[in-house]
């Protein structure tokens, strides 16, 4: 089972924000009253819904996860992916086009866009704006996925997928700034699935068992278990088979918000790396560039995520990401029928 040391330091900081995590739970369940009871107004939406998001302030796999449902249904309905663009350099609606770049739309719609043909990519901080334009083009689509919009209470969406890291399940969590959390934990009730994310493949039934207890869903809700599907090859403008990559000299470089999931992969399989770490999203100066150029030789291997790839490519050579995607460790075929279901039900009544 899954267990936290605490250290006195963290526990004295802890203690000293508390109140002021009090004062956040204050105003983010006042706002959440308000939604619920029609004070706030909350838009409704034909076209059917799914939002995809946390009640932490990341790292659980909300990418992978919106890949993994574009994958379920994109041959069957035309698909849109909304995003609000987190650091983008524009402001707006926009719906991404061959003149669009990761700095004008953000990182996940940027690689949404490269990587699956045939759906909408589109961004907007005001996700009900967003649906309004989408439902009015020429050609609408069938259904719309909303990454990270799980506190975006504007939109009634008509599903709710809420995701939790097996690392730091939000039960464990606490409330900014003492914690992670955006909201209380009360706000998982808005969820019609809960999905825990990152888990170790072998992750046996009855561990499975253990912490459904703990996340205590509703008679409604279903519990899902996920873990990262590595690929075995290294893509970029050249593709390099994974078990080749041993005996070269490897610099990770990340800008996510959690990467030990992947530098714990690397070190199982006995990659030596140089990890450059920083901040989710970020962006590499020039003087960040140069001092990367400086590390490499004739013997290097960049390797970086997907993410972050499609933010950097163009500005260093010998730049490679290894493709992850969401991999159900059972009941694979119970959520996606739940998935389908829904979309075809609520295309029906629409």
């Amino acid at each position: 089972m899954i267990c936290f040391v605490i250290s006195p330091t963290m526990k004295l900081l802890r203690n000293l924000l508390y109140p002021f995590s009090l004062l956040y739970r204050l105003i983010t369940s006042v706002r959440n009253y308000l939604y619920e009871n029609g004070i706030f107004e909350s838009n409704q939406f034909d076209t059917p819904t799914i939002v995809v998001g946390n009640l932490s302030v990341g790292g659980t796999g909300k990418t992978p996860q919106i890949e993994y449902l574009i994958r379920i249904l994109k041959d069957y309905y035309k698909v849109a992916v909304l995003s609000r663009g987190y650091k983008r350099k524009s402001e707006g609606f926009i719906i991404a086009d061959k003149t669009v770049t990761a700095e004008i739309i953000g990182d996940e719609p940027f690689q949404y866009y490269k990587k699956f043909e045939n759906i909408i990519v589109s961004v907007d901080a005001d996700r009900s704006n967003a649906i309004e334009q989408l439902e009015h083009l020429k050609h609408p689509p069938e259904i719309i996925l909303l990454d990270d919009a799980y506190q975006h209470r504007k939109v009634k969406a008509g599903f709710n997928i809420l995701l939790t890291s097996y690392s730091n399940l939000y039960t464990n969590d606490f409330l900014l700034p003492t914690g992670n959390l955006r909201e209380s934990k009360s706000g998982a009730k808005r969820a019609n699935i809960i999905v825990v994310t990152k888990c170790p493949a072998n992750l046996s039934e009855k561990e499975q068992v253990k912490i459904t207890r703990k996340l205590r869903p509703s008679i409604y809700q279903n519990v899902f278990f996920t873990t990262i599907d590595y690929a075995n090859v290294l893509k970029g403008v050249n593709s390099i088979e994974f078990n080749q990559i041993k005996n070269k000299e490897i610099i990770l470089i990340t800008g996510i918000a959690n990467p030990k999931p992947l530098t714990a992969y690397l070190m199982d399989n006995s990659i030596k790396f140089k990890h450059l770490k920083f901040k989710d999203h970020h962006q590499l100066s020039n003087k960040e560039i140069a001092e990367i150029k400086k590390l490499q030789s004739n013997n290097t291997i960049l390797l970086t995520t997907e993410k972050d790839y499609v933010r950097i490519f163009d500005k260093l050579e010998n730049l490679y990401y290894l493709p992850i995607e969401t991999k159900f460790i059972n009941r694979k075929n119970d959520f996606d029928n739940i998935i389908k279901k829904y979309v075809e039900q609520s295309s029906r009544d629409s």
